[in-house]
């Protein structure tokens, strides 16, 4: 008799349950501790191929851990995170991240202000912030050129990148974003401290990239209603690291549903493809 294990046999280790390869994120009874708190509790979610995401939620409700789940950057201290196939804890997330566009404040801190905007593009490509003897082929350049252009500020690619108005600085951010060609896109609060000229320009662009069926899967993390571009497909809304209701946009963002996530009575109110919120 052999020494082979007989599939189902006792002693026998379990065979991984194949991922669907239509889901971009797959999240099962995930939670997330550090330091004794629990930042997500039991938390399961999906994100298909062709869909769009908008997180809502208040402070502290784990949206940021969340958008760092999803972008390998954090493992999960329960439960078993998937993205893009990949089983996180159990993968090089290094190689992951080529696959991931991430943007939010903290690497947006790390952008040099004397870095020249298409250099701020195209070091993505590399995976580095401040270009220096890293070599770019014609192509990268291209790329680079182009996203700006496409995101309405290709006429900046020669600028310094401190010397932006925020809302330009947004745009360049999501263009180094979308520098590698990634699978998944990963927004946190892209129009953050915008007024009200710059979140409608952004709100605009990011519908465009929505209704792309070229785009990658979208996963947009905010604290309003009104900066939920067009073209969104679902809502996830988060309360103290848990889930409060996700689903369809349309069907997940209600009156009811916004109020037990914001812990206050909320009327929601909708024009066209747009939202907006308010007390009652």
């Amino acid at each position: 008799m052999t020494g082979d294990l007989i599939p189902g046999a006792a002693g026998a280790a379990p065979a991984a349950a194949p991922v669907d390869p239509d889901l971009v994120v797959s999240l099962d009874g995930v939670g997330v501790r550090r330091s004794g708190t629990a930042l997500l509790q039991d938390l399961t979610w999906r994100v298909e191929l062709d869909e769009r995401w908008v997180v809502l939620g208040p402070n502290g409700a784990g949206k940021t851990t969340l958008l760092n789940l999803a972008a390998g950057r954090l493992h999960p201290t329960t439960g078993v995170a998937h993205v893009l196939g990949e089983r996180i804890g159990r993968t090089d997330v290094n190689e992951l991240r080529t696959r991931i566009g991430l943007s939010t404040a903290a690497l947006a801190e790390r952008l040099p202000a004397e870095e020249r905007v298409s250099d701020v593009v195209v070091t993505a490509a590399w995976s580095v912030v401040g270009r220096w003897r890293e070599s770019y082929d014609r192509g990268d350049e291209a790329r680079a050129r182009a996203l700006l252009s496409q995101l309405g500020i290709g006429g900046l690619a020669e600028r310094r990148y401190g010397t932006l108005s925020e809302g330009e600085r947004k745009r360049v951010q999501i263009a180094r974003a979308l520098m590698t060609d990634p699978e998944l896109l990963l927004l946190d609060e892209p129009a953050a401290g915008l007024d009200l000229g710059g979140r409608e320009d952004l709100v605009a662009r990011l519908a465009e990239l929505a209704y792309d069926p070229d785009a990658p899967a979208l996963v947009l993390v905010t604290h309003h209603v009104e900066e939920i571009p067009p073209g969104f497909t679902h809502a996830l809304l988060l309360r103290e690291g848990g889930v409060v209701a996700q689903g369809l946009l349309a069907e997940t963002l209600t009156g009811d549903n916004l109020s037990k996530t914001f812990g206050l009575p909320l009327v929601v109110e909708r024009s066209g493809d747009r939202y907006t919120a308010r007390a009652a």
